[in-house]
């Protein structure tokens, strides 16, 4: 009940979608007769979308989150290479049956380039159905299925197909693996996402070596020019904010917004 509230409100607080509703209530205003309230709201979101398309908005917002762990100096081994899930789409996969992929597939490409540069490391991939009515398809072996058409050894290869968000990332990789002291395992996931996922691992006892991938800021951009892309990229940034207050919130990591070392 919990995860189905929680992915509800990820919708509802999304930055178009709240556009959107503030707009519409805007035009039900005005046409009910307060045209005052109607028209203050039609003007508010008419503003905001002309700062968002000239400004970088949702760069402003995001810089910070891919800038917190930067790409780490890589030790000679490792003993082993977790990967987040989110990168594909299980819709999209299951109805064209064949595995589709995401604008993070960055993280794919840096943990195939990982696993050439370390072959002798297992690669976990870590992620289930996070959708609240399951389908019957998880990231994990849609990902391996991927991986091997790729040239990855399926060998190689160990799933988590539990979790469902970051935190549960970090839980059921951590049973999954069961690190000893002193082991070396990288966690791949997008550079915007790596402070929380980070302190869900900490928070469960397991210091992973972060490497980001799949970065999405320009540094030093001044314009935006595209309103799409603004507020897709502000979506996923104040996502990721909310994502870390409310896992400060509810124990799950144990800093607002983790830092490295």
């Amino acid at each position: 009940m919990i995860y189905a509230v929680a992915r509800i409100l990820e919708v509802v607080t999304q930055p178009g979608n709240l556009l959107v509703a503030v707009l519409t209530l805007g035009v039900l205003l005005y046409a009910a007769g307060l045209r005052r309230a109607g028209g203050s709201l039609v003007v508010v979101v008419t503003a905001f979308m002309i700062v968002a398309t000239v400004l970088p908005v949702g760069a402003w917002i995001a810089g910070p989150l891919e800038r917190r762990f930067p790409e780490p100096a890589l030790p000679q081994k490792i003993d082993g290479i977790i990967l987040l899930g989110g990168a594909v789409n299980i819709a999209a996969t299951k109805a064209h049956g064949k595995a589709a992929i995401n604008e993070t597939a960055g993280r794919l490409t840096d943990t195939l380039a990982l696993a050439r540069r370390y072959p002798d490391a297992p690669v976990v991939i870590s992620g289930g159905d996070p959708a609240i009515v399951p389908t019957g398809l998880n990231e994990a072996e849609i990902t391996r299925s991927l991986f091997g058409t790729l040239g990855l050894d399926p060998r190689r290869v160990e799933l988590e197909d539990k979790s469902r968000n970051t935190y549960e990332n970090a839980v059921y990789s951590k049973q999954l693996v069961n690190p000893k002291p002193g082991q070396v395992w990288v966690l791949i996931t997008s550079a915007m996402d790596m402070p929380r996922a980070v302190g869900c691992f900490r928070h469960v006892g397991w210091d992973v070596l972060p490497y980001p991938a799949d970065y999405h800021v320009i540094p030093g951009t001044r314009w935006s020019l595209s309103v799409v892309g603004t507020l897709a990229q502000l979506d996923w940034a104040l996502h990721e904010w909310e994502g870390l207050v409310a896992y400060r919130l509810m124990g799950r990591i144990d800093s607002v917004f983790p830092a490295p070392g």
